[in-house]
């Protein structure tokens, strides 16, 4: 099992990642971050957001996660010492007992309904602030990066 489990996310201020299921990110400043920090790594992500990426993951290896996956047995295949799950809010909350480290882009917009960071309940994850990446300051959007307790 990779040393860190890293989730990462563009979201909007009010917490959703997507409008729909198959909804292109054209409103994700950050691209050019995800690639430069994933590139290498191998990314874990359900089929929905593996068809809205295909195009943007060239150069990892790529982990297509289905329901009756098990996250566990998914994780102990990876043999690099990182990885990252790159979505959907589904596969965020499957993957959340083994995440450690989170990478949040919120970005400005609130679209009011859509797909939750985290789609299914998961339980309370207590975080400490790493760092902080600027990705465009013009329109307030900055990366937090956290990691998850244990610290």
């Amino acid at each position: 099992m990779p040393k860190e489990v890293i989730l990462i996310a563009a979201v909007t201020i009010d917490g959703f990642i997507a409008r729909h299921n198959l909804e292109i990110t054209s409103w994700s400043k950050d691209l050019p971050l995800f690639k430069k920090q994933t590139m290498g790594h191998p990314v874990i992500m359900g089929s929905n957001t593996h068809k809205t990426l295909f195009n943007e993951l060239e150069g990892r290896e790529t982990l297509i996660v289905h329901r009756e996956d098990n996250p566990k047995k998914i994780l102990n295949k990876i043999l690099k010492p990182r990885c990252f799950i790159i979505g959907g809010g589904i596969t965020y909350s499957r993957f959340a007992p083994f995440i450690t480290h989170l990478y949040i882009t919120p970005h400005p917009y609130v679209f009011g309904r859509g797909i939750k960071l985290f789609e299914k309940s998961i339980n309370e994850l207590e975080l400490k602030f790493e760092k902080l990446i600027t990705v465009d300051p013009q329109k307030g959007i900055y990366q937090y990066q956290y990691k998850v307790k244990p610290f």
